[in-house]
C-alpha cells in the first residue's frame, strides 16, 4: 500500500511530466495562434478579392456574397487544420473531418427544410429567375423583391409591407417576372346597355384607354364582349403597361375613370349590377307605354 510520501512523490512526477511536456509544446502553441490569427485576417481579405474579382464579370449580388462566404471559410478551415498539424494533432484533422461529415449528414436531417431553403436559396442565385428590382408574383403574392436571401426571397407588396417566402417555396412554384419582358396585360371588366350600339361602345372604350399616357403604345388596346345578363352586355378591356415604370391598380383605375368620362361624352351607358338603374331602358318603356 503507498503511503503519502509516494502518492506525492507520483504526483509531483507527473505534474513536472506535464509541466516539461507544456514548455515543449509552447513554441508550437503560439505558432499555431498566430496561424490562426494570421488566416483570420487572411480571409476577410481574401473574401473581399473574392467579391471584388467576382463582381467584374457578375451583378448577381446573392451569388457574389455566397461565394465571398464560402472562400472566407474555406480560408478559415485551412488555417485550423495547419494550426493542429503544428502542434502534432494530425488524428485530430481525421478525426474533425470524419465528424464533420456525420454532422453535416445529421443536421441535414434534423433541419430538412433549412437545408432545402439553403440549397433553393443558392440555385437561385446561381439560375437567377428572379433579381432585385424585379416585379414578380410567386405564391400567391406580388410584389418588387428587394432582397434574395439564401433562405429566402424579400417582397415589397406596395402596401407597406414586406414578405418573406422561404426560396424552397420559391424554387419550386412557379414564378411570374414581369420585369423579364417589361410587359403586364391589364383586364378592365364591365357592361353596357342592351339599348346601346356595341361597335360604337367598343370604338370609344378603345380610344379612351389609347390615350392615356402610360399605355404600351407598341401593344394593341382590345375589347370584346363575353356575356350577357338581363341588366347588361358584358364587356373586358385589355391593355398592356410596363409593370417596372407603372402601378397594375392605379393604371387600372385611371382606366376606369377615362371609359366612365369618354362613354358619358358619347352617350354609352356603363353598367355595373345589381344596382345600376338602367335611364335608357326606362325611357324607352316610358315612350313605348304611351306611344300605346
Amino acid at each position: 500500500m503507498l503511503n503519502l510520501e509516494q502518492i506525492a512523490r507520483l504526483i509531483f512526477g507527473q505534474l513536472e511530466s506535464w509541466g516539461k511536456t507544456a514548455v515543449i509544446l509552447v513554441p508550437n502553441l503560439v505558432v499555431a495562434l498566430l496561424v490562426i490569427a494570421f488566416f483570420n485576417i487572411l480571409s476577410r481579405y481574401f473574401r473581399r478579392l473574392v467579391v471584388r474579382s467576382f463582381g467584374r464579370f457578375s451583378n448577381n449580388v446573392s451569388l457574389i456574397n455566397l461565394t465571398g462566404t464560402v472562400a472566407q471559410l474555406l480560408a478559415l478551415a485551412l488555417g485550423l487544420f495547419i494550426a493542429l498539424d503544428v502542434l502534432g494533432l494530425e488524428k485530430t484533422v481525421t478525426s474533425l473531418l470524419a465528424g464533420a461529415g456525420v454532422l453535416a449528414l445529421a443536421v441535414g436531417f434534423a433541419f430538412q427544410d433549412l437545408t432545402a431553403n439553403f440549397i433553393s436559396g443558392t440555385i437561385i442565385a446561381i439560375q437567377r429567375p428572379i433579381e432585385v428590382g424585379n416585379i414578380v408574383e410567386t405564391n400567391g403574392f406580388q410584389g418588387r423583391v428587394v432582397n434574395i436571401k439564401l433562405r429566402s426571397v424579400v417582397l415589397d407588396n406596395g402596401a407597406g409591407q414586406t414578405i418573406e417566402i422561404p426560396s424552397k417555396d420559391v424554387f419550386q412554384k412557379p414564378i411570374i417576372n414581369f420585369s423579364r419582358t417589361g410587359l403586364q396585360r391589364i383586364e378592365l371588366t364591365a357592361g353596357v346597355s342592351h339599348l346601346d350600339d356595341l361597335a360604337k361602345a367598343q370604338k370609344v372604350a378603345i380610344s379612351a384607354v389609347k390615350a392615356l399616357p402610360f399605355i404600351r403604345k407598341d401593344k394593341p388596346v382590345e375589347m370584346h364582349y363575353k356575356g350577357l345578363t338581363i341588366d347588361m352586355v358584358q364587356f373586358m378591356v385589355w391593355f398592356w403597361i410596363d409593370p417596372t415604370k407603372n402601378d397594375a391598380t392605379k393604371a387600372l383605375s385611371e382606366a376606369i375613370k377615362a371609359v366612365k368620362q369618354a362613354f358619358r361624352e358619347n352617350d354609352v351607358l356603363m353598367m355595373f349590377p345589381p344596382h345600376t338603374y338602367d335611364l335608357k331602358k326606362r325611357a324607352n318603356e316610358s315612350t313605348a307605354g304611351t306611344q300605346s
